[in-house]
């Protein structure tokens, strides 16, 4: 069998697996694909006629690779007949007989199609370069994908590679041991306190695994999810990995819309368990545990609250540190609440720019306004509540009336096997025989009279 020889093949295999960090199996592979659209190219160049071959013509060919000579070979599978109308695919009953007296026409064969050496030329050389540099991406997209798919939601540890535009390149790995990938830390996902010199160090959330053909880095990470929060506080609060402190609820505002207003983050959080403080232990000894989420974070503000089931006690915790002096559920099927505080405490629930009061909105899902105490009044507010609940009354009214509509229809009709009456008639017939039959029971030994 002919050959086309490669010189350095092996070479060239061992040193595109160690800088693509790709198996040698998987460049074998693109390496075979690579050649055998370079051989397309070679028969597209002698095909004289100007007639093309369709996207299935070669098929049926394949290229092997000879890594111990060096070398490559082309092969065609080409089916038996007698009267040969496509010598690619097909040959002639008779030559193969030849060769092998049992040939049967409908039998395939295997054969060497290998141009000689020198007819391989340039242009199909060069389409081989081409097509093996973008198989080689293709492959190294998949394992990438195939490596962090079951990681997106998680925490891995980045370093920082270079800058492009507004993004951070960073190398991120799966696991000990494994090859480092590049991941792209959007500008939107960073944090404005974080300093991203080279060869910095930070934990990074996997926010997306990207699928098919994508330019660039695949990993999209990110500093300023609320996953990363939940991530920090699970890893640093063994009462939260035990499940005896759970978190209910995240609200961060990691980039706020002015620079004088820092990154903050409200968590809410509860506990099963009478005896445990869930705040405390989040908070730590004398803050111990908090501060190293802090720290990670680059000193961003960190409210831990507690959790409760009834919306007024939540949504008052949630405006804290304020101190709140009531929350008045105005309209719990809207979940828009007045939530009084003294004249004091005013600046403090809001926040600056109303940072305070968006979060606590974000984290209980109420929609929330500060009222001043002194100021409050009551009589105006509660006629527009009876006006709001007067005008939401005819739609009340009208769907406690289709739901009464809805128990007046005629039951189901009986399933096969029940019980089906003709008419009321035979059904009180029915049940008359019943009683007279249990009239006439005898009475057990046991039984009273």
């Amino acid at each position: 069998m002919s050959m086309v020889a490669l010189p350095g093949l092996r070479d060239m295999i061992d040193s595109i697996s160690r800088e693509r960090n790709l198996p040698k199996l998987a460049v074998q592979a693109a390496l075979r694909e690579a050649l055998l659209k370079g051989y397309e190219r070679y028969r597209r160049t002698l095909r004289l006629d100007g007639a093309g071959f369709d996207e299935e013509y070669f098929a049926n060919f394949e290229v092997e690779l000879d890594v111990e000579e060096e070398g490559f070979r082309v092969l065609a599978t080409k089916t038996i007949v007698e009267d040969v109308s496509n010598p690619d695919h097909q040959i002639a009953l008779q030559e193969v007989q030849e060769v092998a007296a049992e040939a049967q026409p409908g039998d395939t064969v295997v054969l060497d199609v290998t141009p000689d050496q020198g007819d391989f030329g340039r242009m199909a050389a060069i389409q081989t370069k081409q097509v093996l540099a973008q198989k080689l991406r293709d492959q190294q997209r998949k394992l990438v994908q195939e490596e962090f798919q079951d990681l997106e939601s998680t925490v891995l540890q980045a370093r920082v590679l270079r800058f492009e535009r507004q993004s951070v390149i960073m190398a991120v790995s799966s696991g000990f041991g494994q090859p480092e990938v590049e991941a792209e830390l959007p500008k939107r996902e960073q944090l404005p306190n974080d300093n991203y010199r080279a060869n910095a160090t930070f934990k990074v959330y996997l926010k997306r695994v990207s699928e098919g053909s994508h330019r660039g880095p695949q990993l999209l990470v990110s500093r300023a999810d609320a996953g990363l929060v939940v991530y920090l506080f699970a890893n640093e609060v063994p009462e939260i990995e035990d499940e005896i402190v759970r978190i209910v609820a995240v609200a961060r505002e990691a980039n706020p819309p002015s620079r004088s207003v820092g990154p903050r983050t409200k968590i809410a959080v509860d506990t099963i368990e009478r005896d445990v403080d869930p705040v405390g232990a989040c908070i730590g000894a004398r803050g111990s545990r908090i501060q190293v989420v802090v720290n990670e974070l680059r000193g961003e503000k960190i409210d831990v609250i507690r959790w409760s089931p009834d919306p007024a006690t939540y949504i008052a915790n949630a405006l804290s540190p304020a101190r709140v002096d009531e929350v008045r559920l105005m309209d719990p099927e809207g979940r828009q609440a007045h939530v009084l505080v003294a004249e004091d405490q005013l600046s403090l629930a809001i926040g600056k720019e109303g940072q305070n009061v968006r979060l606590a909105a974000r984290l209980t899902g109420w929609k929330i306004d500060i009222k001043d105490s002194a100021k409050y009044d009551y009589e105006a507010e509660n006629r527009k509540l009876a006006s709001l609940q007067e005008a939401r009354r005819p739609a009340l009214e009208e769907e406690y009336e289709d739901d009464l509509d809805d128990e007046d229809q005629d039951p189901l009709p009986p399933e096969d096997g029940d019980f089906d009456p003709v008419n009321d008639e035979a059904e009180e017939e029915i049940l008359e025989e019943d009683e007279a039959l249990e009239d006439d029971q005898p009475l057990e030994e046991d039984e009273e009279i």
